[in-house]
């Protein structure tokens, strides 16, 4: 059984993109077009190890994903990364207070995206 790690962001383009790499490294991936589809989804469906959210989307931002999420029972500690173009200090307190385990600023090397996998989810 691989790891499911969801990855949420408005681009097709970027979802085809991060799917194919963290396919590539062995993990399964479940997608979301959107903060509403993504608490949808983990309010009924099965709990992935790990979140990677974009923060400019359309109704339901990055942010106010993560503070909705961190509110379901058993997601207050499933790690939670935010990948945007933004890289302002302001966005990036916001995200933490909001409860995101991290940052990352794209365009992201694939390398790095899985190492910061590997180093937020067990046995990634």
């Amino acid at each position: 059984m691989s790891t499911t790690i969801m990855i949420v962001d408005d681009s097709p383009t970027m979802l085809m993109s991060l799917e194919g790499v963290l396919s590539k490294a062995g993990f399964a991936v479940a997608q979301a077009k959107s903060g509403e589809e993504a608490l949808a989804k983990l309010r009924t469906g099965p709990k992935p190890a790990m979140v990677i959210t974009d923060l400019n989307m359309g109704a339901m931002n990055g942010i106010e994903l993560i503070r909705s999420v961190r509110k379901l029972p058993g997601h207050q500690f499933m790690p939670m990364v935010m990948l945007s173009t933004e890289s302002q200090q302001d966005k990036r307190i916001e995200a933490k207070s909001a409860g995101a385990t991290g940052w990352i600023v794209k365009p992201v090397e694939p390398a790095m995206l899985l190492q910061v996998i590997r180093q937020l989810v067990p046995g990634g």
